[in-house]
């Protein structure tokens, strides 16, 4: 049997909030429930659980997974864990694809949750852990400064400037302010974000998305079943990932080859020939904001170093040609690690359904994408959707 063709049919968002008062489990349960809601599906209906979360640190529950199973509704149910740092939701999405492509289940929910204030002192600890323990960890790298090479690398390589960079933190907080789910929307200038706190020059405070806590949740289901739930079915037409190596010191951080590797095997997939005139509204990751523009160029949408000239020129705007993270993006919205790339699904199910509400950007786009990446700066995930 061939692969089946997936729908998404259904979709739920927490607000993304510091220090929620409900624990991670309750902030899954609240997410898959208004999924399920949105469709009118009961978890009986469900055939199993992709349940994706990022370190055990964040929650700070030993086997998380496990813990979060029941909340997220795998009770008795088959419940699997993908995870890959920040890639870790849209990955999740693509692993729930396959439960239901493959033929083995006919509905699968698919849930994401990080509750970041739970680690103490800072999530970024958690991550010192992950550095080559003779070469790297010495020197007590945290990922803001690991950053901070990249984001100058990117800017001595084609001549950007900081103030260029800034403009994606103020496009994506004020697109935010029509979020009801955004943690801190704001309408700020380019010199808000360069007079900010400098964190690891050239980053500053507000170049960055915040600790987040949040949960958010889909429902995939096969082409026989979306036909049967709704006339408004969003088609996972192509699914790419690609992970490359963990030595960042041995590679040119200027470009994310990683990322394009994954968008060309996701682009075949979908059909997609020329990804910058086809894709109609984007939602690549952006828990930095230079992010946007290195993964905007790593998806092929536009050249290398070309994305912050269509940024200053409002390209990219929620009016533009090509909108890119109208939901105000994790700049925005927030970055509870996992939840954060299935709520950029969520953003484009709506966003071509027509129901994003203020976010909605004109013209009716039939083609959107949505991406994240994680671990160290190598793991590059892609969905394309259609309707």
């Amino acid at each position: 049997m061939g692969m089946r063709r997936v729908a998404i049919v259904g979709a739920g968002l927490t607000k993304f909030v510091r220090r929620a008062q409900e624990t991670g489990k309750e902030l899954a349960y609240e997410a898959a429930k208004m999924a399920l809601d949105s469709c009118e599906l009961t978890l009986e209906d469900v055939g199993c659980v992709s349940l994706g979360t990022a370190p055990d640190a964040f929650d700070g529950v030993h086997m998380k997974g496990e813990y979060l199973s029941d909340g997220a509704g795998g009770w008795r149910k088959p419940v699997m864990r993908p995870y890959v740092g920040g890639g870790t939701g849209v990955f999740n999405a693509i692993h729930g694809w396959f439960h239901v492509a493959s033929g083995l289940f006919d509905i699968c929910l698919v849930v994401a949750e990080e509750k970041m204030s739970s680690c103490y002192p800072h999530p970024a600890g958690a991550f010192l852990t992950i550095f080559d323990h003779t070469t790297e960890q010495p020197l007590k790298p945290n990922l803001i400064w690991i950053f901070a090479l990249e984001m100058r690398r990117y800017m001595e390589t084609y001549g950007i400037s900081h103030r260029d960079i800034a403009l994606v933190s103020v496009k994506n907080k004020k697109n935010a302010m029509d979020h009801p789910c955004a943690q801190i929307p704001q309408e700020i200038t380019v010199d808000d974000v360069l007079n900010s706190e400098v964190l690891a020059d050239p980053v500053h405070r507000l170049d960055i998305s915040p600790t987040s806590d949040g949960a958010a949740a889909l429902v995939l289901v096969a082409e026989h079943i979306a036909k049967k739930i709704t006339d408004k079915p969003v088609w996972i037409d192509g699914v790419g990932w690609n992970v490359d190596t963990a030595y960042w010191a041995t590679r040119d951080l200027c470009y994310p080859r990683y990322v394009e590797k994954a968008a060309r095997m996701a682009y075949e997939m979908a059909g997609i020939k020329e990804p910058h005139k086809e894709i109609q509204v984007a939602e690549p990751y952006d828990p930095f904001d230079y992010k946007e523009l290195h993964h905007m160029e790593g998806l092929l949408l536009c050249g290398k170093g070309e994305a912050p000239r269509l940024t200053a020129e409002g390209v990219t705007a929620r009016d533009g040609n090509l909108p890119t993270c109208p939901s105000g993006g994790l700049l925005g919205v927030g970055n509870p690690i996992a939840a954060s790339g299935v709520m950029k699904i969520c953003e484009i199910f709506w966003q071509l359904r027509g129901e994003a509400g203020k976010r909605q950007v004109p013209g009716k786009p039939k083609v959107g994408l949505a991406q994240a990446w994680g671990d160290l700066m190598q793991v590059g995930t892609v969905i394309v959707m259609k309707v």
